[in-house]
Protein backbone atom coordinates (compact mmCIF):
# COMPACT_ATOMS: atom_id res chain seq x y z
CA UNK A 1 0.00 0.00 0.00
CA UNK A 2 1.32 3.42 -0.93
CA UNK A 3 0.74 6.06 1.75
CA UNK A 4 -0.08 9.24 -0.12
CA UNK A 5 -0.99 12.75 0.98
CA UNK A 6 -4.60 11.94 0.09
CA UNK A 7 -4.59 9.09 2.59
CA UNK A 8 -3.00 11.22 5.30
CA UNK A 9 -5.49 14.02 4.62
CA UNK A 10 -8.26 11.53 5.40
CA UNK A 11 -6.48 10.13 8.43
CA UNK A 12 -6.13 13.51 10.14
CA UNK A 13 -9.91 13.93 10.32
CA UNK A 14 -12.06 12.78 13.25
CA UNK A 15 -14.36 9.82 12.50
CA UNK A 16 -17.45 11.86 13.37
CA UNK A 17 -18.21 15.59 13.44
CA UNK A 18 -20.29 14.96 16.58
CA UNK A 19 -17.44 13.73 18.80
CA UNK A 20 -17.51 16.86 21.00
CA UNK A 21 -21.29 16.63 21.36
CA UNK A 22 -21.10 12.94 22.28
CA UNK A 23 -18.55 13.69 24.98
CA UNK A 24 -20.57 16.60 26.36
CA UNK A 25 -23.76 14.52 26.49
CA UNK A 26 -22.00 11.61 28.23
CA UNK A 27 -20.44 13.87 30.87
CA UNK A 28 -23.79 15.55 31.54
CA UNK A 29 -25.58 12.23 31.97
CA UNK A 30 -23.03 10.95 34.50
CA UNK A 31 -22.98 14.33 36.29
CA UNK A 32 -26.77 14.28 36.66
CA UNK A 33 -26.71 10.70 37.95
CA UNK A 34 -24.10 11.60 40.59
CA UNK A 35 -25.94 14.74 41.73
CA UNK A 36 -29.27 12.90 42.02
CA UNK A 37 -27.81 10.17 44.24
CA UNK A 38 -28.75 10.47 47.94
CA UNK A 39 -25.18 9.83 49.10
CA UNK A 40 -22.95 11.10 46.32
CA UNK A 41 -25.16 14.14 45.74
CA UNK A 42 -24.03 15.53 49.11
CA UNK A 43 -20.34 15.30 48.19
CA UNK A 44 -18.16 17.65 46.17
CA UNK A 45 -17.53 15.68 42.99
CA UNK A 46 -16.16 16.73 39.61
CA UNK A 47 -17.04 14.87 36.42
CA UNK A 48 -14.97 15.41 33.28
CA UNK A 49 -13.89 13.64 30.14
CA UNK A 50 -10.42 12.27 29.55
CA UNK A 51 -8.78 10.17 26.87
CA UNK A 52 -9.06 10.45 23.08
CA UNK A 53 -12.50 12.10 22.96
CA UNK A 54 -11.45 14.85 25.37
CA UNK A 55 -8.11 15.31 23.65
CA UNK A 56 -9.79 15.45 20.23
CA UNK A 57 -7.63 12.60 18.90
CA UNK A 58 -10.27 9.89 18.56
CA UNK A 59 -10.00 7.82 15.36
CA UNK A 60 -12.70 5.17 15.83
CA UNK A 61 -16.42 5.71 15.24
CA UNK A 62 -18.42 5.27 18.46
CA UNK A 63 -15.32 4.45 20.45
CA UNK A 64 -15.80 4.19 24.22
CA UNK A 65 -15.76 7.50 26.10
CA UNK A 66 -13.50 7.86 29.15
CA UNK A 67 -15.04 9.78 32.04
CA UNK A 68 -13.34 10.68 35.31
CA UNK A 69 -15.48 11.03 38.45
CA UNK A 70 -13.26 12.76 41.03
CA UNK A 71 -14.05 13.02 44.75
CA UNK A 72 -12.98 16.50 45.92
CA UNK A 73 -13.92 16.85 49.60
CA UNK A 74 -10.49 15.65 50.71
CA UNK A 75 -7.32 14.59 48.96
CA UNK A 76 -4.34 12.30 48.75
CA UNK A 77 -1.02 14.12 48.59
CA UNK A 78 2.68 13.84 47.96
CA UNK A 79 5.16 16.08 49.74
CA UNK A 80 8.78 16.92 49.05
CA UNK A 81 11.36 14.66 50.63
CA UNK A 82 12.06 15.39 54.30
CA UNK A 83 8.88 17.46 54.54
CA UNK A 84 5.75 16.74 56.56
CA UNK A 85 2.21 18.08 56.72
CA UNK A 86 3.02 20.85 59.20
CA UNK A 87 5.63 22.30 56.84
CA UNK A 88 2.79 23.04 54.41
CA UNK A 89 0.10 23.85 56.96
CA UNK A 90 -1.88 20.75 56.05
CA UNK A 91 -4.17 18.55 58.06
CA UNK A 92 -6.33 17.03 55.32
CA UNK A 93 -6.35 13.45 54.18
CA UNK A 94 -8.72 11.49 51.96
CA UNK A 95 -11.00 10.07 54.67
CA UNK A 96 -13.22 8.32 52.14
CA UNK A 97 -11.12 5.57 50.59
CA UNK A 98 -10.68 5.23 46.86
CA UNK A 99 -12.30 1.79 46.74
CA UNK A 100 -15.23 2.93 48.89
CA UNK A 101 -15.84 5.74 46.46
CA UNK A 102 -15.59 3.37 43.49
CA UNK A 103 -18.18 1.07 45.07
CA UNK A 104 -20.52 3.99 45.73
CA UNK A 105 -20.24 5.12 42.09
CA UNK A 106 -20.79 1.55 40.91
CA UNK A 107 -23.96 1.20 43.00
CA UNK A 108 -25.30 4.47 41.61
CA UNK A 109 -24.66 3.35 38.02
CA UNK A 110 -26.31 -0.03 38.67
CA UNK A 111 -29.37 1.69 40.12
CA UNK A 112 -29.61 3.90 37.03
CA UNK A 113 -28.74 1.54 34.17
CA UNK A 114 -29.38 -1.90 35.68
CA UNK A 115 -26.92 -4.56 36.79
CA UNK A 116 -26.71 -6.14 33.34
CA UNK A 117 -25.35 -2.89 31.86
CA UNK A 118 -22.49 -2.47 34.35
CA UNK A 119 -19.17 -4.32 34.57
CA UNK A 120 -16.67 -3.56 37.31
CA UNK A 121 -13.05 -3.89 36.22
CA UNK A 122 -9.72 -3.45 37.96
CA UNK A 123 -9.30 0.23 37.05
CA UNK A 124 -12.73 1.37 35.91
CA UNK A 125 -16.45 0.69 35.72
CA UNK A 126 -17.69 -0.17 32.24
CA UNK A 127 -21.10 1.07 31.16
CA UNK A 128 -22.23 -0.93 28.14
CA UNK A 129 -23.47 0.98 25.14
CA UNK A 130 -26.85 0.64 23.48
CA UNK A 131 -28.91 2.45 20.83
CA UNK A 132 -29.24 5.45 23.16
CA UNK A 133 -25.71 5.82 24.50
CA UNK A 134 -22.06 5.19 23.68
CA UNK A 135 -20.20 2.74 25.91
CA UNK A 136 -18.25 4.46 28.67
CA UNK A 137 -15.28 3.78 30.91
CA UNK A 138 -16.05 5.44 34.25
CA UNK A 139 -12.95 5.98 36.41
CA UNK A 140 -13.78 6.94 40.02
CA UNK A 141 -10.81 8.83 41.50
CA UNK A 142 -9.90 11.07 44.40
CA UNK A 143 -8.31 14.50 44.37
CA UNK A 144 -4.53 14.26 44.40
CA UNK A 145 -2.14 17.07 45.22
CA UNK A 146 1.56 17.07 44.45
CA UNK A 147 3.15 19.83 46.51
CA UNK A 148 6.28 21.76 45.58
CA UNK A 149 5.80 24.47 48.25
CA UNK A 150 3.41 25.59 50.97
CA UNK A 151 0.93 27.18 48.58
CA UNK A 152 2.15 25.54 45.39
CA UNK A 153 0.78 22.25 44.16
CA UNK A 154 -0.57 20.49 41.08
CA UNK A 155 -4.02 18.91 41.31
CA UNK A 156 -4.46 15.52 39.72
CA UNK A 157 -6.25 12.28 40.39
CA UNK A 158 -5.31 9.22 42.41
CA UNK A 159 -7.06 5.89 42.85
CA UNK A 160 -6.50 2.35 43.99
CA UNK A 161 -7.24 -0.51 41.62
CA UNK A 162 -9.17 -3.57 42.74
CA UNK A 163 -5.86 -5.46 42.67
CA UNK A 164 -4.40 -2.99 45.17
CA UNK A 165 -2.17 -0.92 42.90
CA UNK A 166 -2.11 2.87 43.20
CA UNK A 167 -2.31 5.10 40.13
CA UNK A 168 -1.92 8.87 39.98
CA UNK A 169 -1.95 11.15 36.95
CA UNK A 170 -2.95 14.59 35.69
CA UNK A 171 -5.60 14.27 32.95
CA UNK A 172 -6.74 17.91 32.90
CA UNK A 173 -3.17 19.17 32.52
CA UNK A 174 -2.75 16.69 29.67
CA UNK A 175 -5.79 18.15 27.89
CA UNK A 176 -4.64 21.75 28.45
CA UNK A 177 -1.07 21.11 27.27
CA UNK A 178 -2.28 19.25 24.18
CA UNK A 179 -4.44 22.23 23.22
CA UNK A 180 -1.48 24.59 23.67
CA UNK A 181 0.81 22.31 21.65
CA UNK A 182 -1.81 22.13 18.92
CA UNK A 183 -2.06 25.93 18.77
CA UNK A 184 1.73 26.34 18.58
CA UNK A 185 1.95 23.83 15.73
CA UNK A 186 -0.85 25.24 13.57
CA UNK A 187 -3.13 22.33 14.54
CA UNK A 188 -0.61 19.78 13.25
CA UNK A 189 -0.01 18.11 16.63
CA UNK A 190 -3.43 16.46 16.95
CA UNK A 191 -3.47 15.64 13.23
CA UNK A 192 -0.15 13.80 13.59
CA UNK A 193 -1.49 11.92 16.61
CA UNK A 194 -4.40 10.70 14.48
CA UNK A 195 -1.98 9.62 11.75
CA UNK A 196 0.05 7.69 14.35
CA UNK A 197 -3.06 6.01 15.71
CA UNK A 198 -4.52 5.09 12.33
CA UNK A 199 -1.14 3.82 11.18
CA UNK A 200 -0.98 1.60 14.26
CA UNK A 201 -4.45 0.17 13.57
CA UNK A 202 -3.53 -0.43 9.92
CA UNK A 203 -0.39 -2.32 10.92
CA UNK A 204 -2.35 -4.46 13.38
CA UNK A 205 -4.94 -5.11 10.68
CA UNK A 206 -2.12 -6.33 8.44
CA UNK A 207 -0.93 -8.74 11.12
CA UNK A 208 1.81 -6.81 12.93
CA UNK A 209 1.68 -6.85 16.73
CA UNK A 210 2.25 -3.32 17.98
CA UNK A 211 3.03 -2.70 21.66
CA UNK A 212 2.29 1.01 21.57
CA UNK A 213 -0.98 2.10 23.21
CA UNK A 214 -2.74 5.24 22.01
CA UNK A 215 -1.73 7.18 25.11
CA UNK A 216 1.95 6.48 24.44
CA UNK A 217 1.64 7.56 20.80
CA UNK A 218 0.07 10.85 21.86
CA UNK A 219 2.84 11.49 24.38
CA UNK A 220 5.55 10.67 21.82
CA UNK A 221 3.99 13.21 19.45
CA UNK A 222 3.87 15.75 22.30
CA UNK A 223 7.65 15.39 22.82
CA UNK A 224 8.44 16.16 19.18
CA UNK A 225 9.74 19.79 18.99
CA UNK A 226 7.36 22.41 17.58
CA UNK A 227 9.96 23.32 14.97
CA UNK A 228 9.60 19.93 13.27
CA UNK A 229 5.85 20.45 12.99
CA UNK A 230 6.15 23.97 11.67
CA UNK A 231 9.05 23.38 9.26
CA UNK A 232 7.37 20.59 7.27
CA UNK A 233 4.61 21.51 4.86
CA UNK A 234 3.26 18.04 4.01
CA UNK A 235 2.09 15.12 6.14
CA UNK A 236 4.57 12.80 4.43
CA UNK A 237 7.48 15.07 5.33
CA UNK A 238 6.23 15.69 8.86
CA UNK A 239 5.71 11.99 9.52
CA UNK A 240 9.17 11.10 8.21
CA UNK A 241 10.97 13.85 10.15
CA UNK A 242 9.03 13.01 13.31
CA UNK A 243 10.01 9.35 13.08
CA UNK A 244 13.65 10.33 12.49
CA UNK A 245 13.62 12.62 15.54
CA UNK A 246 12.01 9.99 17.78
CA UNK A 247 14.30 7.21 16.56
CA UNK A 248 17.51 9.23 16.95
CA UNK A 249 16.55 10.24 20.50
CA UNK A 250 15.10 6.94 21.67
CA UNK A 251 18.36 5.13 20.86
CA UNK A 252 20.16 7.21 23.47
CA UNK A 253 18.65 6.90 26.98
CA UNK A 254 20.24 10.22 27.93
CA UNK A 255 18.29 12.01 25.19
CA UNK A 256 14.85 10.62 26.02
CA UNK A 257 15.14 10.41 29.81
CA UNK A 258 13.58 13.86 30.12
CA UNK A 259 10.57 13.06 27.95
CA UNK A 260 7.28 13.52 29.77
CA UNK A 261 3.64 12.69 29.41
CA UNK A 262 1.62 15.43 27.74
CA UNK A 263 0.70 16.65 31.23
CA UNK A 264 4.34 17.68 31.60
CA UNK A 265 4.31 16.30 35.14
CA UNK A 266 5.15 12.58 34.87
CA UNK A 267 8.12 11.00 33.07
CA UNK A 268 7.20 8.96 30.02
CA UNK A 269 9.58 6.15 30.92
CA UNK A 270 9.86 4.64 34.38
CA UNK A 271 9.72 1.18 35.97
CA UNK A 272 5.93 1.11 36.44
CA UNK A 273 5.13 1.67 32.75
CA UNK A 274 3.57 -0.98 30.53
CA UNK A 275 6.06 0.05 27.84
CA UNK A 276 9.82 0.48 27.69
CA UNK A 277 12.29 2.46 25.62
CA UNK A 278 13.01 -0.74 23.72
CA UNK A 279 9.30 -1.21 22.91
CA UNK A 280 9.23 2.27 21.37
CA UNK A 281 12.43 1.58 19.46
CA UNK A 282 10.95 -1.61 17.98
CA UNK A 283 7.73 0.20 17.10
CA UNK A 284 9.58 2.98 15.27
CA UNK A 285 11.68 0.52 13.27
CA UNK A 286 8.59 -1.46 12.26
CA UNK A 287 6.76 1.71 11.22
CA UNK A 288 9.74 2.82 9.13
CA UNK A 289 9.86 -0.54 7.35
CA UNK A 290 6.08 -0.66 6.94
CA UNK A 291 5.98 2.78 5.32
CA UNK A 292 8.97 1.85 3.11
CA UNK A 293 10.72 5.11 3.94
Amino acid sequence: MEFTEDIFNKWILPPDDLDEEKLSDAVKIITDIIHEDKILGKMKIEVFGQGSYSNDTNVKLNNEIDINVRYMDNFYLDLQQEKNDSDFGLNARCNYSSLEFKSAVENTLVNKFGKEAIERNDKYIYVKGNVNRIAQYIVPTCQYRRYSGKDSYEVGVKFQTDKGDWISNFPLQHIANAKTKNYRTQNKFKHLVRIFKRLRYKMIEDGDYIKAPSFLLECLAWNIPDKIYNDNDSWSKLLKQSLIYLFNNIRNPNLCKNWYEASGLLPLFHSDRKWTVEDVNIFLVRVWIYLKL
